[in-house]
């Protein structure tokens, strides 16, 4: 969280950029849209400042602090996990880890989860390199 504080009309135009799922006076929730597109943008070799601006935001209202952490936060974490590492786990987190073991029926669905979100993002991933040869 950031020391800025927004004001209420500062949370409605941050609120009405659509790279924004959600903001609050400390904070600001980016779609996980917005930060695909900005490690792409940060790829072909933009500064942060001119994603962010590109997409819409103001820079001086979020604060070239927080918008050089969420580069170095979300560029850390593209290289350590790729796509999924921009993802928002929080909504996902349930708390204390399980110590029982699952049943056969229970780690299936699981695994069957677990090959749809593959697939999902290979989707993605083919839809990204589609997007790229067709800007070159």
């Amino acid at each position: 969280m950031s020391k800025n504080i927004f004001t209420d009309k500062e949370i409605a135009v941050l609120s009405s950029n659509p790279y924004v799922k959600s903001v609050s006076p400390k904070g600001i929730t980016y779609s996980e849209e917005f930060k695909q597109y900005f490690i792409t943008e940060y790829h072909k070799g933009k500064l942060s400042r001119e994603i962010f601006e590109e997409a819409g935001f103001d820079v001086n209202v979020l604060g070239i602090k927080r918008v050089k952490s969420c580069s170095s936060r979300w560029r850390k974490a593209y290289n350590n996990t790729g796509i999924l590492g921009l993802k928002d786990s929080r909504s996902e987190s349930l708390g204390r880890p399980r110590k029982n073991e699952l049943s056969l029926e229970e780690q299936n669905a699981r695994l069957e989860a677990q090959i749809n979100l593959l697939k999902a993002e290979n989707e993605l991933l083919k839809k990204i390199r589609l997007a790229e040869r067709g800007q070159k």
